[in-house]
């Protein structure tokens, strides 16, 4: 309920009214007035009587009615005595244009941490701050001062003016499609990305949601809603910030945590979101989305009245993984009776002149085509809307006609048609009639074709979807008593990392297929353990004071006999005091080596916009040199942990070279399983790195192991609760 008066408020308080035109606080009024706002306004200035002819009151208690929303345009330190007064009015929220918070640094996040407690406290929300304002369309509840803002159903949130206003130009100049709401989300400080997601999933005038984002606070919260809302309705986002300065410059700019990290496509795909990578395909693909039928089974049809586009659009659509099926025989016999006998076709179509002197045939092709059971779209591509201005004024009159009959088409086939046209800029009346009827025209091929790919792949996924994963953990459900022992253990001496034959001991408890270690605390030890091993041996230090082994000089391997293990345990010990003299070493792990195979890597890490996520690909020493892995938010299902293998480029390595049969993708499948289900056990894992797996033909083998507790858990001194029942991670 305070999201709907917030959206749909019946009275606002204009906090910093003015009578200055320069102001926001004047600019604010005017444009309601305009938009004929059909609530209550209510200026606050204390040095004025009246603004554009309202009674202007000297604070927001003098207001004598309850208030929905307040327009906050003062400066930040104002704020806090502002939001208790409006608090004491009623108000459900308040939109706050001033910066001056988290944008700014550590100073500034403390200031904008304080006054998101007053506003809980006080049980009012925020929009923003540092936000370009809030519009409700339909209602003329205009918060930003943009005019003229077509009216349509797509619900737009961004964290940049500029963004918005560029897309509302957008959509004015070129498409009769437009938005609902808008909402500047600014610093995110109270209102997060989720909380308005939840809102527009439900809100009955909405049927697509556009999103410019820089920062998410809450990103696993986020993925979670997402997942829902896309149940029902399509998300489109732009990441920007996907570089490092371009994470340094939107950092800046909103205060909130900036940048893509790698799990993030993955995770937006996997949450059903159309994510874009170029601003100019923003809003044409959220007009698609909003106007057209989906696309369920990614098969599309071309039809052309040239060769060149018929063919850039096929080539470019098939890099999309857009299907371009073989027409049935009896389209094509229905086809080439109204076509001249040089047309071809085939898939593509290219109509070869047979529009020239009639282009209402695009409009018979088109029914013959959607009426074949092996098409699922159209895309219409060249001279459409331009053959009136190209050759002869008559033949408008024949593409308005066919203009016409195409929007009925959509309607009763439930198929939808995309047009590519020369003459867009024309704004020919046949193109604006197809836009009458919600098919959209575009200028550009390639965002034509992108918005089939944004059809396709949302039809597909709405058709298949299953719930694979809501992004939430079941913390602590599967915990074995002797791991809980063991953390708690290393917690209780101060520790953050784990002593390996620790970590492995803990892997080992949930049928992860480790080594079998022994901890060596001399040389006798050691030759001990290597002699029932039956020697072949690999001997490694174990401190809590050095994890990286290798480059300390701690590792050894195939040790073959008594004198190499001896000369192996004294030469470890000597290279680990001069890499840390004040080291604390407990001696050395003595393990059997390993059989022959590929190494891999399997790693977790806390991701600070989406919690814990998992890495996969090939490992060993050259892991960081090669980079190439692939990534997802944790917990995933075995479907993703394969996808997982799949994505990476060395993959093929896997399926066996030179002759060498396939190693044992199904293990790796499981152990990634097993590493998702041990983070959810123990939530005071911060970092895993499983590295080298070694992966033979059959199963595979954990030759190293590293865990990293949370420093949190440390700091506070606390021994760790393992079973915390429900969480959202």
């Amino acid at each position: 309920m305070s999201f709907e008066r917030i959206f749909k408020a019946e009275s606002i308080a204009i906090i910093g009214a003015s009578k200055d035109e320069t102001k926001r606080g004047y600019q604010a009024i005017k444009i309601l007035q305009e938009e004929k706002y059909d609530g209550q306004i209510f200026p606050v200035n204390p040095k004025e009587s009246s603004i554009l002819g309202l009674k202007c009151y000297k604070s927001v208690l003098d207001i004598p009615e309850t208030i929905d929303l307040a327009l906050v345009t003062t400066p930040a330190r104002t704020l806090k005595q502002i939001l208790e007064d409006c608090a004491a009015k009623g108000a459900a929220g308040a939109v706050v244009i001033a910066g001056g918070f988290g944008e700014l640094g550590e100073e500034g996040k403390r200031f904008e941490a304080e006054i998101v407690n007053v506003a809980r406290s006080k049980k009012i929300r925020i929009i923003g701050p540092n936000t370009s304002g809030m519009i409700n369309v339909a209602k003329g509840l205009n918060l930003v001062g943009l005019q003229n803002v077509p009216r349509g159903s797509i619900a737009l949130l961004t964290q940049s003016g500029n963004i918005a206003l560029t897309l509302i130009t957008e959509a004015g100049l070129k498409s009769r499609m437009g938005f609902n709401y808008y909402v500047g989300v600014g610093n995110e400080a109270d209102i997060r990305f989720h909380e308005y997601l939840e809102y527009f999933t439900e809100d009955p005038d909405t049927e697509a949601i556009l999103m410019y984002v820089e920062g998410l606070r809450e990103g696993r919260k986020f993925l979670q809603q997402a997942s829902r809302t896309t149940r029902v309705k399509p998300i489109v986002l732009f990441k920007s910030g996907r570089s490092a300065k371009g994470s340094k410059s939107a950092g800046s700019h909103t205060g909130a945590l900036a940048g893509i990290s790698e799990v993030a496509e993955s995770a937006f795909r996997r949450a059903g979101i159309i994510t874009v990578q170029h601003s100019d395909e923003m809003f044409p693909i959220a007009e698609s989305l909003a106007s057209l039928p989906l696309i369920e089974d990614g098969a599309i049809a071309i039809l052309a009245d040239g060769g060149g586009h018929a063919t850039i659009a096929a080539d470019f659509l098939t890099e999309l993984g857009i299907t371009i099926p073989e027409l049935e025989q009896k389209t094509r016999n229905r086809l080439a009776a109204i076509l001249p006998p040089n047309a071809s076709l085939a898939n593509p179509i290219d109509v070869a002149g047979g529009t020239d002197q009639n282009p209402s045939i695009f409009a018979d092709c088109a029914e013959i085509l959607l009426e074949d059971e092996n098409i699922q779209g159209l895309l219409i591509v060249g001279l459409f809307g331009g053959y009136g201005i190209r050759f002869a004024k008559k033949l408008a009159f024949m593409e308005e006609d066919a203009a016409h009959r195409m929007g009925k088409m959509v309607r009763k086939t439930r198929k939808p048609i995309l047009l590519h046209s020369l003459y867009n800029f024309a704004k020919p009346h046949a193109l604006d009639l197809l836009r009458y009827y919600h098919i959209p025209v575009y200028d550009s091929l390639e965002i034509a074709c992108k918005c089939v790919e944004a059809l396709s792949f949302y039809g597909g996924y709405r058709k298949e979807h299953r719930q694979e994963s809501t992004f939430q953990f079941n913390w602590g459900a599967r915990a074995q008593r002797e791991g809980e022992e063991i953390i708690n253990s290393e917690l209780a001496e101060g520790r953050t990392a784990l002593l390996e034959h620790n970590a492995k001991e803990l892997l080992r408890l949930h049928g992860a297929p480790v080594t079998l270690d022994r901890l060596a605390r001399d040389e006798d030890e050691a030759v001990a353990f290597a002699r029932n091993a039956g020697y072949n041996v690999a001997m490694k230090i174990v401190s809590p004071d050095i994890l990286h082994k290798t480059d300390a000089g701690g590792v050894k391997l195939k040790l073959k006999n008594e004198q190499a293990v001896r000369e192996a345990f004294n030469e470890i010990i000597r290279n680990a005091r001069a890499y840390r003299p004040d080291a604390d070493i407990r001696g050395c792990i003595v393990s059997p080596m390993s059989g022959e195979g590929v190494e891999i890597i399997i790693g977790t890490k806390n991701d600070d916009q989406f919690g814990p996520i998992i890495m996969f690909g090939l490992g060993g020493i050259l892991v960081e040199v090669i980079k190439d892995v692939s990534f997802r938010v944790l917990p995933v299902s075995r479907e993703w942990a394969a996808s997982m293998i799949d994505e990476i480029k060395t993959s093929v390595i896997l399926d066996g070279v030179r002759g060498r049969p396939p190693y044992d993708k199904e293990a790796i499948i499981d152990l990634i399983l097993k590493v998702s289900e041990i983070i959810e056990a123990y939530p005071v894992i911060h970092e895993m790195d499983l590295n080298p797996v070694i992966v033979h033909e059959k199963g595979l083998t954990i030759v190293d192991a590293r865990i990293i507790l949370s420093e949190e858990n440390i700091m506070k001194k606390k021994t760790l609760s393992l079973s915390l029942g429900d969480s959202e991670g």
